[in-house]
């Protein structure tokens, strides 16, 4: 039922397919399809604001600190967008520059973020 849903729906120039009203909710697709509601907009206006880089942002300390203890971590990170922590994933899980790690044919990190994973973070693909 899901695959034939999504097979009708219009297609962006990637392949995925393209939802128009992302006002009911949140589309983890991408960092960039979902668009913000009033509601949502509203809340980020009244929330407490700080700079992360020195740890006194409060929205972002609460938030890192309940995915670490949501996932049994120390500590957990927030970062700007998905494409950066698909890179963070990758360099870390390489010991140096340089290593390969193993992608398929199809991945979004082959197919769609290519070069950062070699330019940004020396981590050369190898294609399966």
């Amino acid at each position: 039922m899901i695959k034939k849903i999504l097979n009708n729906l219009p297609r962006r120039n990637y392949g995925g397919p393209a939802l128009a009203n992302t006002e009911h909710y949140i589309d983890f697709r991408s960092d960039t399809v979902t668009r913000p509601s009033q509601k949502m907009r509203d809340a980020m206006a009244k929330a407490a604001v700080g700079d992360d880089v020195y740890r006194d942002d409060p929205t972002v300390n609460r938030l890192e600190a309940e995915i670490a203890k949501l996932f049994g971590k120390e500590e957990s990170l927030l970062v700007p967008s998905g494409t950066m922590s698909n890179l963070l994933g990758m360099m870390i899980n390489v010991r140096q520059k340089g290593e390969g790690a193993i992608v398929g044919h199809l991945s979004h990190v082959y197919n769609i973020e290519r070069g950062g994973m070699s330019a940004l973070g020396g981590v050369h693909p190898i294609v399966v």
